[in-house]
């Protein structure tokens, strides 16, 4: 269960700390005879604590990541889930702890840990498009939030403050697909006259799609900064993907934003 992460405190650790006096009680096995050479005092050379960490996992289950816009690529939902696995198996063979929010306050260790987080995964079905309070998220753990994230920003930032004032330190994965960011720019199917509907619940017909391409890209271009905003005030972190761009650079760059400071 030892992780590599430093707690800035002395204990159990391979990492250099500090020497202090010896003490009575302290073992003679613990002095550090080189040092205690250098002066008429014996010194006890101590490590700093390393335990493990827990990374805090979450992906989209909510009705609009089922989209995709051909075939060919992957739904929102399967590459988020992709994604969520393969960081998830990462941060196991590195030792470290994992545990999904929202999927019953397990935690999970080990590489075997890695069939138990799918599962978990692929049981928890349809749910919110954001993330649920889970008050009993250890102190100071990491969250990987995986999602389309085209809620309103005010109900974002909430969930995200929610879980900074925890402490928790994080990052913010939108995934989109590639007709999302540009209304089908291009794809003879959103031309002209179209009915745009959404959750089920609300729809709009556009007269011609043409002419709400300017403004559907800068509303998006609008929202995206403010999530960059939301994770920068928390002090987390921001990265985009698309389902037609390989997986694997996504998981690069959120293998990278995990990586000790």
């Amino acid at each position: 269960m030892q992780g590599v992460h430093g707690r800035r405190r002395s204990g159990q650790g391979d990492a250099f700390w500090q020497f202090r006096p010896f003490l009575p009680g302290d073992s003679a096995t613990r002095i550090d005879w080189r040092q205690s050479a250098k002066s008429d005092r014996l010194f006890i050379r101590e490590t700093e604590w390393e335990a493990a960490q827990t990374v805090a996992l979450w992906s989209d289950a909510s009705r609009s990541m089922e989209w995709r816009s051909s075939p060919g690529h992957a739904s929102k939902r399967e590459r988020a889930d992709l994604l969520l696995a393969a960081l998830a198996s990462l941060v196991l063979r590195g030792g470290e702890r994992v545990r999904l929010i929202g999927g019953g306050g397990r935690s999970h260790s080990g590489r075997a840990g890695l069939t138990s987080v799918v599962e978990t995964v692929s049981a928890i079905g349809k749910s919110r498009s954001l993330p649920p309070v889970d008050p009993s998220l250890p102190r100071h753990a990491r969250a990987v939030l995986i999602g389309d994230f085209l809620t309103p920003l005010e109900e974002i930032h909430a969930a995200v403050a929610a879980l900074a004032a925890h402490p928790v330190r994080g990052h913010i994965l939108q995934v989109l697909d590639p007709e999302e960011e540009t209304l089908g720019e291009g794809n003879r199917l959103y031309s002209g006259r179209v009915l745009f509907e959404w959750r089920g619940d609300g729809s709009v017909l556009v007269p011609r799609v043409e002419t709400v391409r300017g403004l559907y890209a800068e509303r998006l271009r609008q929202h995206r900064a403010g999530l960059a905003a939301i994770a920068a005030a928390a002090g987390w972190t921001f990265i985009t993907h698309r389902t037609d761009q390989p997986p694997a650079q996504a998981l690069l760059a959120l293998w990278q934003a995990l990586a000790p400071d």
